[in-house]
């Protein structure tokens, strides 16, 4: 066997179990999206085979190599090798074709997985065991440079009122009534898994409420903006409320242009004014001033709601929740 070979797979073996388990750590807290393709491939349905989160694979896949780095089993060493690549290589065409998105940490992962499988075969063998306390802090190097590169830039300056409160997210209080200034994409996941959830809220509370819904679709959604752009014109024509239901019921690859028209006519617009209005410069216009009054407000990630001067964020927050803070944040 090739000494050097060796080394090399227990070396990559150890940097793909760091990758694991960084990514372990960005799917057990997330709940909201950002200009991410991490976020987008985590959400996806290939996320979770049989309800498990894909790194719990790469983990046990990773950890098993290493394992058989020390024993005689290079039979079984290069089927799970073999096998561990061809995994890799179909992760890599789901997120090129399927998805349509890459995770930053998959392009670690997977490329690993591979390049391992090649040095398995040709050759690598039995390392000792003092080889690995010598290259045991190599799983450490994934998981610290990914916090060090993804770590939040410093909050940009934003402008408040007297209040404390962003001034973008003041200017739109109403006296006598709940303020819920809602920043959506329509195709966002966890915005599509928190609207039910204040639609319930905004029913139960019993208060007088005003709602603003600013537009704030993101570039990795391929469909986010046909969405924003279909509400607008919706809006325009006084049914905002039942056109936002219907976009984020709808599944989300029917939220292309025909599709938006579609449901707008469902929920009651009439289809040559909903065109005309498509078909308007003035439109991109105002989805573009939705989102620079969500980065004026200091935003990063989606769903945020304001509800009255207080920032919800994330998608886990459950209905009674946000009646509290609905009925909490009425203005007299």
């Amino acid at each position: 066997m090739r000494p050097r070979l060796s080394a090399a797979a227990l070396v990559l073996s150890l940097l793909g179990l760091g990758a694991s388990i960084a990514s372990a750590i960005d799917y057990a807290a997330p709940t909201f999206c950002s200009e991410s393709g991490c976020a987008t491939v985590r959400a996806s349905a290939w996320a979770h085979p049989l309800g498990i989160p894909m790194p719990v694979f790469g983990l046990a896949f990773f950890a098993a190599m290493i394992a058989l780095a020390f024993v005689d089993r290079q039979r079984l060493r290069k089927v799970l090798a073999v096998g561990g690549a061809v995994w890799a290589l179909a992760l890599i065409g789901i997120q090129a074709f399927a998805i349509g998105a890459w995770c930053k940490l998959c392009m670690i992962n997977d490329p690993i997985a591979i390049l391992l499988a090649l040095v398995v075969l040709g050759g690598a063998g039995v390392v000792r065991f003092r080889t690995l306390l010598l290259a045991a802090p190599l799983a450490a190097v994934v998981p610290i440079g990914f916090a060090i590169l993804t770590e939040e830039p410093p909050a940009p300056v934003v402008a408040r009122a007297a209040s404390g409160t962003p001034e973008v997210i003041a200017r739109e209080q109403r006296a006598g009534a709940a303020t819920v200034v809602d920043f959506i994409d329509f195709e966002c996941p966890f915005c599509r898994a928190l609207a039910p959830k204040l639609d319930a809220a905004i029913q139960t509370a019993g208060v007088q409420i005003h709602l603003v819904r600013k537009m704030v679709p993101l570039s990795m959604h391929p469909h986010a903006l046909d969405a924003a752009l279909a509400w607008c014109c919706a809006d325009a024509q006084g049914k905002g409320d039942a056109m936002a239901q219907a976009l984020f019921a709808a599944p989300v690859d029917d939220l292309t242009p025909d599709g938006c028209e579609a449901l707008a006519v469902s929920v009651g617009c009439d289809r040559d004014r909903y065109r005309e209005a498509l078909a308007d410069p003035a439109l991109r216009s105002r989805i573009e001033r939705d989102h620079a009054d969500f980065k004026a407000a200091g935003l990063r990630s989606l769903p945020t709601i304001y509800i009255g001067d207080h920032a919800v964020s994330g998608s886990e927050h459950g209905t009674d929740e946000l009646v509290a803070a609905i009925t909490s944040a009425v203005r007299y």
